[in-house]
């Protein structure tokens, strides 16, 4: 449905997420990978949905699209007890962070900025999750067998423990993932 997108710009996903690049594949089959550093620092005025835009917008600024170029940048977050959840430096942050999160809500926020030369669209996604108790040695298994250090929140929503750790989630589980498709395939439409 986005094939008048695809002949129109040369779309460039900017992200080294391989989740991100499965889930783009599912609403636009050709593009490409192309990802540039960026410190991902925002202002501390900067709250709760509005870090994962602006993290987007701060992805995109390294690209100077010309007139055939259209980027996608993303950036996710977790927030839970009013705290920012990155991704973990090492085994022990990331076992913080998930006895952290055993047992209670937290938030995954999804920031997304599309950009050509003329125009930028940028959008945030939230849902909601709740994690059932997280025994220390299901956490310990789950960072030594999966590795979850690219992840916001030291998790995988498509791993095993969100197979076994979800109790609920309210919203879109591609945002989880990284990618809420959903939306991003709509707000594409406004570029062709």
């Amino acid at each position: 449905m986005l094939e008048d997108l695809t002949k129109k710009y040369q779309i460039t996903l900017a992200s080294n997420s391989p989740r991100r690049k499965e889930l783009l594949t599912k609403i636009i089959p050709l593009f490409k990978i192309e990802s540039r550093e960026v410190e991902e620092i925002y202002p501390n005025h900067v709250k709760d949905a509005d870090i994962a835009t602006y993290l987007s917008q701060l992805k995109s600024k390294p690209f100077q699209p010309n007139g055939k170029d259209l980027i996608i940048t993303a950036d996710t977050i977790v927030i839970v007890d009013e705290l920012v959840l990155d991704k973990p430096k090492n085994h022990e942050e990331a076992k913080q962070m998930l006895t952290l999160l055993s047992g209670k809500k937290h938030k995954i926020i999804t920031g997304v900025t599309i950009r050509t030369k003329d125009k930028t669209i940028s959008f945030h996604d939230a849902t909601e999750v709740q994690f059932y108790e997280l025994k220390p040695d299901e956490i310990e298994y789950y960072i030594k067998e999966y590795k979850p250090f690219d992840k916001a929140g030291s998790y995988g929503i498509q791993e095993w423990i969100g197979c076994v750790g979800i109790k609920n989630m309210e919203g879109d589980y591609y945002n989880v993932m990284g990618l809420p498709i959903h939306k991003l395939y709509r707000k594409l439409q406004q570029f062709i």
